[in-house]
């Protein structure tokens, strides 16, 4: 086996250092750690000799210059897969990497059961009001429990944008344990597919107007950005909560703020930010309804430990010349297998 002769990079940081060790029992494949502030002399032959490249960094950790766009691909030519960390892929520019041939995959369902978890315990903090208490108790003396009445979520109604693998497990979770009833917006799944799922089928206004919960659990995409803005917020029950555990973006910041001012909405619970993570003054950390995490809905111990583990199968089974279970762009397979056959000498699978 020839030493070295497969090239994966990362920047920053991995999802956990089982990448690492998965990838150094490999003698075929080299692994080079790049960083944010290391200088074009370094990077540059790098990128030029890598055939994957490994992205762990969020976005906004992410230095311009090593997102997956046009102009890294320029620099990549031997360029093959970019893998993107968890489900979410912002930092890569799709289309660029089909245009240029080069497969994109995810961990999509590596951190799932964490994030639900997160998205399920947001609802249960906000309607028990176990926030708005907790600051009470903080600054005041005196507190009068009768202000802080709360609700039950049992058999209240969850509306889940997005029935993929973080969909489904909310609506197992709010059905099994609450008994409570789904219903689910998902244009790419039918009918028969989302009762599977465990949600009754719905278009976005109907789940707007009869949720009690609306949990945000769909990819950032060009018809999903800014998809719940001033329209959305004002068809939601005025008892009703907003749970984004999805990315930034799907929600207009400014639209949420108008919300919650006029009292359209009851609270929000936000994992996810147009700027991550947000600075304190941003204006919804300055409500009491609202409750905030800086994008850790996926970040547990065994989120991580099993997303750098199928990161880094994916990775080497690519590399090995099969197809990957989580490809974004399918469409770029034949350019794909042609430049992989030309790097390695055989066709993949």
């Amino acid at each position: 086996m020839t030493v070295n002769n497969k090239r994966v990079f990362y920047v920053k940081y991995l999802a956990n250092p089982i990448y690492i060790d998965i990838l150094k029992a490999r003698p075929d494949v080299r692994l080079d750690r790049l960083e944010n502030e290391t200088p074009e002399a370094t990077f540059a032959p790098v990128l030029a000799d890598a055939h994957a490249y490994q992205i762990g960094a969020a976005r906004d950790e992410l230095a311009p210059h090593f997102h997956a766009h046009a102009e890294l691909l320029k620099r990549a030519p031997n360029l093959l897969i970019v893998s993107s960390n968890g489900a979410g892929f912002d930092p890569v520019d799709v289309e660029a990497c089909t245009d240029a041939g080069v497969l994109v995959v995810n961990q999509s369902g590596g951190n799932a059961h964490s994030v639900a978890e997160h998205a399920l315990a947001m609802m249960l903090t906000l309607s028990k009001r176990i926030i708005q208490s907790d600051r009470r108790l903080r600054r005041e003396r005196d507190v009068n429990r009768n202000e802080l009445v709360g609700n039950e979520v049992k058999e209240k109604t969850v509306g889940i944008v997005g029935l993929g693998n973080v969909g489904r497990r909310i609506a197992e979770l709010c059905r099994g344990l609450l008994h409570m009833k789904v219903i689910a917006y998902d244009p790419y799944l039918t009918a028969d597919e989302m009762a599977e799922r465990g949600g009754e089928k719905v278009e976005l206004d109907e789940l707007l107007r009869r949720a009690d919960f609306v949990s945000i659990s769909c990819p950032l995409n060009k018809g999903s950005r800014n998809m719940i803005s001033v329209r959305e917020f004002a068809l939601m029950q005025s008892h009703a909560y907003f749970i984004t555990t999805a990315r930034g973006f799907i929600h207009d910041e400014k639209a949420l703020e108008e919300a919650l001012r006029d009292k359209r909405i009851a609270g929000a619970g936000l994992d996810v930010w147009s700027k991550e993570p947000p600075p304190p003054e941003h204006p919804l950390l300055q409500f009491d309804n609202v409750l905030a995490s800086p994008h850790t809905a996926g970040v547990t111990i065994e989120a991580r430990q099993n997303m750098g583990r199928i990161a880094a199968e994916q990775v080497l089974d690519v590399l090995d010349g099969k197809r990957p279970p989580r490809i974004i762009n399918p469409e770029v397979w034949p350019v794909y297998a042609r430049r992989f056959e030309k790097a390695f000498g055989f066709m993949p699978g």
